[in-house]
Formats: structure tokens, C-alpha cells, sequence
């Protein structure tokens, strides 16, 4: 939700017409070449609705994605091995998460700077390797915070803390 509000702000003050004394002040680069801000504003500005169209529709994608396969798992092993199911539904949904997010940022809204099909698969194969660590260094965390929070549940003292007063 904050990356769609950021990308409505963006869009909405790069579509404004720009007030006559900033244009004014800024009409010349350092060395006096005319320069047109408005231009510079808008270009630098909206380069980034790709990368948040490609974040919002990449991670709704593989968060969907993540919660299936992780409740696929779930009810083939009749609710064990949660490592195995976090583990494989993160690494699945990473995967379509790291390629997903370059293909539509810079590939369908790279305009004259789109990157090729190539640089895509390089850069997507580095980020998921990033994240194939990360999830699988991770799991052994998620077991120690699975049973923290199963003692501290099962603790008498956790029931009057959490009970209403």
C-alpha cells in the first residue's frame, strides 16, 4: 500500500504544471547551458513507476503463490515439517518474485534504457541465489522462534498476561 501511495504522490507532482519562478531559477545548468528542469524532474521522478508496478504486482504474485504452495505442503504432510514448507514455499515464490519484479521494471517499462531478456536472467539468477541462502541460513531461526513461542504460550504466567482484565 505504500509503494501504490508513493507511486500516486509521484505521479500526481510530476503531472503538475511547474510554478513560473522555479522554472525561472533553475532555466540553466551549472556552466549556463539552457536546461529545462520540468524535464529533468519528470524524467528522474517517473523512471521509477516501472520498479513500483513491477514490486506491487511481483510481490502480490509471490506472496499468493508463497501461501499456496506453503498450505499444499502443509496438508500433504498433515502439518509437519513446517521447515519444509517455509523453506520450499519461499524458495518457490522467490524465484517468480526475482525474475518477476526486472522483467516488468525494466524490461516492458525500460524505455530507452530496457534491459535485454539476458541481463534479466543475470541479474534475477544473483538476486534468487541472495534469497535461496537467506531463506534456507533463516529456517533453523524460525524453529528456535516456533518453540519460544510454544513455551511461552504454554507458560500458567502467559495466560494471565494475555487475559483481559
Amino acid at each position: 500500500m505504500l509503494i501504490a501511495y508513493g507511486f500516486g504522490v509521484i505521479y500526481i507532482a510530476t503531472d503538475l504544471p511547474p510554478a513560473e519562478f522555479w522554472i525561472k531559477i533553475n532555466n540553466t545548468d551549472h556552466s549556463g547551458t539552457p536546461f529545462n528542469i520540468d524535464y529533468a524532474y519528470g524524467k528522474i521522478f517517473r523512471q521509477g513507476f516501472g520498479i513500483m508496478i513491477g514490486s506491487i504486482l511481483a510481490f502480490l504474485t509471490s506472496q499468493l503463490l508463497d501461501a499456496y504452495v506453503f498450505h499444499t505442503i502443509k496438508n500433504k504432510t498433515a502439518g509437519k515439517g513446517i521447515w519444509l514448507r517455509a523453506t520450499l514455499s519461499t524458495l518457490v515464490s522467490q524465484l517468480i518474485d526475482s525474475f518477476l519484479v526486472l522483467y516488468i521494471a525494466f524490461y516492458i517499462f525500460g524505455g530507452d534504457s530496457q534491459w535485454s531478456l539476458s541481463q534479466i536472467f543475470t541479474i534475477g539468477i544473483i538476486n534468487y541465489i541472495y534469497k535461496f541462502s537467506v531463506a534456507v541460513i533463516l529456517t533453523p531461526l524460525l524453529y528456535v522462534a516456533h518453540y519460544l513461542i510454544d513455551l511461552y504460550l504454554k507458560d500458567p504466567q502467559s495466560e494471565n498476561a494475555l487475559a483481559l482484565d
